[in-house]
């Protein structure tokens, strides 16, 4: 799909859809408790749907009327969990598979497929447990063993997310311990207060050298009483950067007492319409794109903690770099830093690209919406929210998708 912008302003009331990031761990929750749950509002983005498919998987059954979904035990469970190209799903799904005796086949898009999983092969190896990359997908077998488990903080949370969702349900206690440099702390810390909110203990702790512990003992029954789901910053994100481009957006629906990391963009935001400003994506990858784009149109911006954008649905330092050379912004890529350099943007003389990526789709639309222009593999927006392109549409942006 293609979407063909002109040059627009943005104005009016957006409401915020549904957090992803909570969506996905009160799904996995209420899958794992005993007792129906109502899980919702849903946006039914590619992710989520694949976080649905794969609480199917588990043994739950799910009744949804596309606003909400209703999960229950007694289900048929399977031994295939299609996680589409969710990296989220993919890693909170897979210890909950190891705590199977039998083999249980992850498949996924190619890109998915490559992301790394270099923690839970080590975790696999060390007890003698099965997780083999094979043509078309990841196979693994437990059954997991209760322990102590250790993981370097600095390669991903989805990592956390998964143990600590599986850790309660083993036959015996274990310790998680993460390491430092921890990115992306705030997404553990929702996964945290979702299994508290299921009756889940888990004992949080750090160490004198800034280890985080989690001692989790178990044996544990999920006992989710409130599926409600919040709104979604990351998303809310891309709606408020109309504000810093001369529009006049109001985003509503979002909670100020969010534990969402990205909720930090507000913070963010003020600092780039100060001026040229550094600001760190050590917990808010998610931002990258967007940041670097109102760096452009602003007054410059410095990105520090962003190596681990590499590893996202796309190269995203390097993805943006490339859109952004298009509408003649520059901008230099260290190991862990982004340089993003003030230009007045021009209208590129060739389309823009999303790689697949709903973050760079997103993020280049503010630009196009400035400049006008064409951006290919829109479709891409549907990964986190399908109806985004509606919503620009509701705010007098012009801009015709053609295709699928």
């Amino acid at each position: 799909m293609k979407a063909v912008f002109t040059p627009s302003r943005a104005v009016g009331t957006v409401a915020a859809p549904p957090s992803k990031t909570a969506a996905h761990r009160l799904l996995i929750a209420a899958a794992l408790g005993h007792e129906p749950v109502t899980v919702g509002p849903l946006s039914l983005s590619e992710d989520i749907r694949a976080t649905l498919d794969c609480v199917r998987a588990l043994g739950a059954s799910v009744t949804s009327d596309g606003q909400n979904a209703v999960i229950a035990p007694g289900g048929e469970a399977s031994d295939v969990f299609p996680c589409r190209e969710s990296g989220s799903t993919l890693r909170f799904f897979l210890p909950l598979a190891l705590l199977r005796g039998t083999e249980t086949h992850f498949t996924g898009s190619p890109r998915l497929l490559e992301r790394p999983l270099g923690v839970y092969e080590d975790l696999c190896r060390a007890q003698g447990l099965l997780l083999a990359h094979l043509s078309g997908g990841i196979r693994v077998r437990g059954p997991l063993k209760p322990g102590e488990f250790r993981i370097h903080g600095d390669v991903s949370s989805q990592f956390v997310t998964g143990l600590l969702f599986a850790l309660p349900c083993l036959p015996g206690d274990s310790v998680l311990r993460i390491t430092p440099p921890i990115v992306s702390l705030p997404y553990i810390d929702v996964t945290a207060g979702i299994l508290e909110s299921a009756g889940i203990a888990c004992e949080r702790s750090s160490e004198d050298d800034g280890t985080l512990v989690f001692r989790v003992p178990g044996d544990q029954v999920y006992r989710l009483r409130d599926g409600t789901v919040e709104g979604d910053f990351s998303n809310a994100a891309f709606a408020d950067a109309f504000n810093l481009t001369g529009g006049a957006v109001n985003v509503t629906g979002l909670s100020e007492h969010s534990a969402q990391g990205d909720a930090a963009y507000r913070e963010d935001y003020r600092k780039l319409a100060a001026g040229p400003c550094k600001i760190d994506l050590s917990d808010t990858p998610d931002l990258g794109p967007v940041l670097m784009v109102l760096g452009g149109l602003l007054r410059g911006v410095t990105l520090t903690g962003t190596a681990h954008l590499k590893i996202k649905e796309s190269d995203r330092g390097a993805a943006m770099a490339a859109e952004l050379a298009k509408c003649g912004i520059r901008t230099e890529i260290g190991e862990d830093r982004i340089d993003v350099f003030p230009a007045v943007p021009v209208k590129p003389d060739i389309p823009i690209e999303s790689w697949n990526d709903h973050r760079v789709a997103m993020a280049m639309s503010i630009l196009l919406a400035e400049t006008g222009g064409e951006l290919r593999g829109a479709e891409a927006v549907k990964k986190s929210w399908p109806e985004y392109f509606d919503m620009l549409r509701s705010l007098g942006i012009g801009v015709e998708t053609r295709g699928k």
